[in-house]
């Protein structure tokens, strides 16, 4: 494998490997990720490359301006030990285990966006690939991530919706998925507890440094994500959760994922962005319904009736992976209802016995008038229904027959 300006192939690799990855410790704390300039100013000239002229001033005005003060300042090899004390690690897309399939989507997304600075989209909504990750936990990146499946929504989230996204986030991890989340209280808790609750892994994708505890009251649940599933952030170590940091945060859990589901949203929320930088990564959406009289199921249900993004109403697992699974294979089955006996009867035999009435027995004169045939059609129906104990003979006439008593 090769970088700009770097040959990771050839005698030394690793030794090469270092100085690339401590190039790109520094670039993460340098600018804040998203960046569309700065990302291609690293692509252009390599990590190590990139830092050499960022420390001495002589990158571009733009992406000089956007590392500001941080280019005199160097925390890349204490930011790698305080990463290697809380058992985290800096994986870098130059590494074996650098998500390089589900991140592409970025590279195309991003692809598509102008030259000129001023036009480019703002960037806690570009779709801008991250110059690293780092990564707390003992599972391989690529391979957690393989197949996996987002599970987002409120904070401020009801019992309705912590119960289905904990249920959808347990059956998924029964079936072999990962599911990928904020780590945020409300749906993002109650998908990574549900997960864990199956023995399957998850990914907590967090604004802040990993080795920080945010929000504090999921302290317990970020620990027990680090040890059987992945903590990951393109923050350093240390790094504070800033409001900006987690609308960036968001196009990093749609790439990451296969499809992004919204269990609940309010009209104006995080859950949606995400689901709209899932869209146009070409990753599938899905929403939960919810109560039309939920606040918390409004961006649900709007994210349903918008027609360009396409949102497909799921209500299980098995709807989940149908979207995000193999084509013609991962299909959810078609929901079994019992036949009634009624469904088996033909026209004729439905009119007749709509005619009969509930208490008194009628004659088969009447019965006929009522369901307008003749009385032979009638005494041709009968004894079908009194065999199939739908009607019964009172003596003096027919009647519906009781219905059974359920047996104690």
């Amino acid at each position: 494998m090769t970088a700009v300006g770097v040959d990771l192939d050839g005698p030394g690799a690793e030794e090469v490997l270092a100085v690339v990855r401590r190039a790109r410790a520094w670039l993460s704390r340098a600018a804040e990720p998203g960046s569309l300039v700065f990302w291609r100013f690293v692509e252009q000239h390599g990590p190590v490359e990139a830092v050499r002229l960022l420390r001495a001033g002589r990158g571009p005005e733009a992406v000089q301006a956007l590392v500001g003060v941080r280019g005199q300042q160097d925390a890349s090899l204490a930011d790698l030990r305080r990463a290697e004390r809380c058992g985290a690690r800096l994986v870098v897309p130059e590494d074996d285990e650098w998500p390089a399939l589900a991140l592409h989507a970025l590279t195309v997304a991003v692809s598509g966006e102008p030259a000129d600075s001023r036009e480019m989209t703002d960037r806690t909504v570009a779709p801008v690939p991250p110059v690293a990750l780092w990564v707390r936990g003992p599972g391989r990146l690529a391979d957690v991530v393989d197949r996996s499946v987002a599970l987002v929504g409120a904070r401020a989230s009801t019992a309705y919706g912590e119960h289905v996204a904990g249920d959808l986030a347990h059956r998924l991890g029964e079936r072999g998925w990962t599911v990928v989340s904020g780590g945020a209280y409300g749906i993002d808790a109650a998908a990574h507890r549900g997960a864990l609750a199956a023995g399957a892994p998850t990914v907590a994708v967090l604004a802040c440094g990993v080795d920080r505890v945010y929000p504090s009251g999921n302290g317990a649940l970020l620990e027990r994500i680090a040890q059987e599933g992945l903590v990951i952030s393109e923050w350093p170590p240390g790094a504070a959760p800033h409001r900006h940091r987690f609308l960036v945060r968001n196009r990093l859990i749609a790439a990451l994922a296969r499809g992004t589901v919204v269990v609940e949203a309010a009209a104006r929320s995080g859950a949606q962005a995400t689901a709209r930088r899932a869209k146009r990564l070409g990753r599938p959406v899905m929403a939960v319904p919810g109560p039309v009289t939920s606040a918390m199921s409004v961006g649900c249900h709007e994210l349903v009736r918008d027609q360009e993004l396409g949102a497909v109403l799921v209500g299980s697992a098995a709807h989940v992976i149908e979207e995000v699974g193999r084509l013609g294979e991962d299909l959810a089955p078609v929901p079994a209802v019992a036949p009634g006996l009624r469904d088996e009867l033909s026209d004729l035999a439905r009119r007749v016995l709509d005619a009969c009435p509930v208490r008194r027995g009628v004659s088969p004169e009447r019965l006929a008038a009522v369901a307008g045939c003749s009385v032979v059609e009638v005494l041709q129906q009968l004894p079908a229904l009194e065999v199939a104990r739908l009607v019964e003979w009172t003596g003096t006439g027919w009647r519906l027959a009781p219905a059974p008593r359920p047996a104690r």
